[in-house]
């Protein structure tokens, strides 16, 4: 045979073929249209009703955004402006924004104070939720906060949120030395000695020493009113829910049986009645001419509300840890409270963030239900003031809109932090 057919020819390209583009199917807006919403025949009907919806939607709420009065003393004169045209009477939140944030009682020109407590608020928090961008010596100015918030707000004498905080500090020493460095039992202690101190403070004289015009908690109100009892109540519930569900799962029959039926009791109650305990029943347990504020009221019950939730919460999140991790802590020589502050809880709350924020968001939304105590939040205030007045009598959409988008800036930010959290602690090795 010849030499050509013994060897098979080889041939190799010297020059590379033009790249040619994919098919228009398989690239930009058409393939992801094509993979998201009309993949298949059911997909694709159910796209076009979606947008048939939004459609719809935004066909009739445009028109009533983008005709909207900004400028008018009255319902009348919208209308009037308005001359039958599609348009929402947004000039109510002009006219009263001042109400909508801060009450119909609060004074005008102490507004500035609420607001700087408003913004002090997230220096404060700072370097709490991102533990690692800020220094932690920022934690000094958060531990003072709870009272310099106080003394802005409320006003009155300095000298009371200064006593107040030294009850707390000599309370907390005093748990945290002799009851076995135990976190739980410092924080309640430094609970009782300041409230102890708080009630001496009463018998003081401390009027003017560095006092600011008072302002009674009866003139509280708005989105104000809102922020404070989310802000407290969820602060305090969340180490009173971590105790109770150490509690629940302690050997001591007595605590235990303490903390279960708390909890279960708690649990069973709507929170619109322990409101109206709160606000009814609880002055009947109280001395004869015992001024008992109903904001400090409202916040323990809604403190207690929460407290029950969040101890369940964390408990799965104590469940759902292995039993490795309880003898691992026992080979190190850890004590009771060493393993749950180093070893336990850090684990059992990263588990428990989910549902700690779901308590939160939903305790904040339910701060509306004090306005049927007649305390006049945001819901209160549009409910009462706003509404019974013959300016404004009949909007209503505006301003429930207005709280809606209030309670979503808020409840939306916690949810978004709550996922970056999960995300920064996503340490697991999967």
């Amino acid at each position: 045979m010849s030499d050509t057919h013994q060897h098979s020819i080889r041939f190799v390209r010297e020059s590379m073929l033009p790249e040619q583009e994919p098919p228009a199917t398989e690239r930009g807006v058409i393939k992801w249209m094509r993979e998201n919403m009309f993949s298949n025949i059911p997909n694709g009907i159910l796209t076009l009703i979606a947008l048939y919806a939004v459609y719809a939607i935004l066909s009739g709420l445009l028109p009533w955004l983008l005709n909207g009065i900004w400028d008018a003393p009255s319902i009348r004169a919208c209308r009037e402006i308005l001359d039958g045209q599609t348009g929402g009477c947004f000039a109510v939140l002009t006219e009263r924004w001042n109400q909508l944030l801060f009450g119909f009682k609060y004074p005008n020109h102490l507004y500035w104070r609420p607001t700087v407590a408003f913004v002090l608020l997230f220096v404060a928090i700072a370097p709490v939720l991102f533990y690692n961008t800020f220094p932690r010596q920022m934690l000094i100015f958060t531990a003072l906060y709870p009272f310099v918030a106080y003394w802005l707000i409320w006003g009155g004498s300095i000298l009371v949120p200064i006593f107040a905080l030294v009850g707390f500090g000599v309370g907390y020493i005093v748990y945290s030395k002799y009851v076995a460095q135990s976190f739980a039992m410092g924080f309640f202690g430094g609970i009782a000695g300041a409230l102890v101190t708080w009630w001496l403070t009463g018998m003081i004289p401390v009027e003017g020493v560095l006092a600011m015009e008072a302002v009674p908690s009866r003139d509280m109100g708005g989105f104000m009113l809102n922020l404070i009892l989310g802000t407290v109540c969820v602060s305090l519930s969340i180490p009173f829910g971590i105790a109770l569900a150490l509690g629940r799962q302690s050997d001591m029959p007595f605590i235990k049986w303490i903390c279960v039926v708390f909890i279960e009791f708690i649990r069973g109650v709507p929170l619109i009645t322990l409101l109206f305990v709160a606000s009814v029943v609880l002055a009947y347990f109280l001395p004869p001419g015992t001024n008992f504020d109903l904001i400090l009221r409202v916040i323990i019950m809604i403190t207690m509300f929460a407290s029950a939730y969040i101890a369940e919460v964390i408990r799965g999140g104590l469940a759902a840890l292995p039993k490795g991790q309880y003898e691992a802590a026992d080979s190190l020589g850890l004590d009771y409270a060493q393993s749950m502050r180093l070893i336990i809880l850090p684990q059992a709350l990263k588990i428990s963030i989910p549902g700690i924020v779901n308590v939160a968001v939903g305790l904040f939304k339910d701060t509306t239900l004090v306005s049927v105590i007649s305390m006049f939040d945001l819901v209160g205030m549009i409910r009462g003031p706003i509404l019974a007045s013959t300016e404004w009598n009949g909007v209503y959409w505006e301003l429930l809109g207005f709280a809606s988008f209030l309670f979503f800036i808020t409840c939306y930010g916690i949810s978004q932090y709550s996922q970056w959290l999960e995300r920064q602690l996503n340490t697991d090795h999967r």
